[in-house]
Parts: structure tokens; sequence; C-alpha cells
């Protein structure tokens, strides 16, 4: 199990970002959540199968439709067995 913490930017607030990245997560059974923060990007943290992790943290790239996004930040942290997938 691999955790990691990744820091959205760009224009993906309001465009499904979290939800799509919730439904994602979900069937990859990959825990954590996601949250809106105030300067407009958006936080995710991801736990469970590496390859599972790294293909959140790939969508992350690009987003869901309407979505324009200019950069990820992506931070290794240590796991907690978090379990299911928030949004908040």
């Amino acid at each position: 199990m691999i955790r990691r913490r990744v820091l959205v930017h760009g224009h993906v607030q309001g465009v499904f970002f979290r939800d799509s990245v919730r439904r994602l997560a979900q069937r990859h059974r990959v825990s954590g959540w996601a949250a809106n923060r105030w300067d407009g990007t958006v936080e995710a943290v991801f736990e469970g199968d590496p390859d599972a992790v790294e293909r959140l943290v790939e969508f992350c790239r690009v987003g869901p439709r309407g979505a324009h996004v200019d950069s990820v930040e992506v931070y290794e942290e240590e796991p907690e067995d978090l379990s299911g997938f928030a949004v908040s």
C-alpha cells in the first residue's frame, strides 16, 4: 500500500473534479479524500495499491472534461490505513 497527496492547480473547481476522482477511486478500491481549497486548488489523498494510486494521480494531471489542469504537486506520505473515499 502507498499514499500520495496531490495538489491540483488550474481551473479545477466547479467542473466535477472531486466527484470524478471519488468515482475513479471507488472503482479502483483506493481510499482517501478530495477537497476544494480556498485558493482554487483541489487537494486529494490516495491510499491503496500502487498501480491504482498512480492511476488516480495520472487522472489528476488531466482531470474531467471542463477542467484545465496547469500543474500537479505530488507528495509521498506514509499510509494511515484509511477506508472509504470522502469528498468535502
